[in-house]
């Protein structure tokens, strides 16, 4: 009787000790599992986020004026290292807005290139170079403050500006109009506070006096 005591005994503790060994192996195990990364944890941005329209290739691939070095910028600084919105650059000078724009928050600035301001003939984009007062007004024209305008709004958009007044999109695809005749040219453009759209004419303020006044 006592032999078979101490057999069952032994086999009690053996059968004990083994349970510890068996958890200490199983829990790494799952540790690891929970911490490895899945497929689906680094997405890449969907279409509807990323730049569109039909002159984004004219944006340098790299360096000063891309996309990707405008996304760690404040928005007149990355106007500023540009080289296809200078004029604008230097129209924000002008007028003392770049802190202001380096201010904003998740917005939104439709961006007029050097070709959008040379349309406008030399006798008019003169006069609204060298008039302060309405180069202002119109440049707030062209920001939505606090409001970051997605692709997704663009069809059917109406916005209230930094200036006060408001202005329209419309279109379709990757084809979109600002105030029924301004065209995107490249839009979506993320910097570090602002989205950029880039557009091929200057946005006319209702307020904007006739002697001034940008016609496209």
């Amino acid at each position: 009787m006592k032999s078979v005591r101490v057999r069952t005994t032994a086999v009690t503790v053996a059968a004990a000790l083994s349970i510890p060994l068996s958890l200490g192996v199983l829990v790494p195990q799952a540790s690891a599992s929970d911490s490895s990364p899945t497929a689906g944890d680094t997405a890449s941005p969907s279409p509807s986020e990323q730049p569109f329209g039909p002159n984004c290739s004219m944006l340098p691939q790299s360096g000063n004026g891309s996309a990707a070095q405008m996304a760690h910028e404040d928005i007149a600084t990355a106007v500023d290292r540009n080289p296809n919105l200078s004029m604008l650059a230097d129209a924000i000078k002008k007028t003392d807005l770049a802190n202001t724009l380096n201010g904003l928050k998740d917005s939104t600035v439709f961006a007029p290139t050097n070709d959008a301001f040379n349309k406008l003939g030399t006798a008019k984009k003169d006069a609204l170079l060298n008039d302060r007062a309405q180069l202002k007004k119109v440049l707030t024209y062209h920001v939505v403050e606090h409001k970051k305008i997605t692709k997704a709004q663009l069809p059917h958009g109406k916005f209230t500006t930094l200036e006060g007044s408001t202005l329209t999109t419309s279109g379709s695809g990757d084809s979109f109009k600002v105030n029924g005749s301004v065209p995107i040219t490249c839009g979506n453009i993320p910097t570090k506070n602002a989205t950029v759209y880039i557009v091929d004419g200057v946005l006319v303020p209702p307020t904007a006096t006739p002697s001034t006044s940008p016609s496209p």
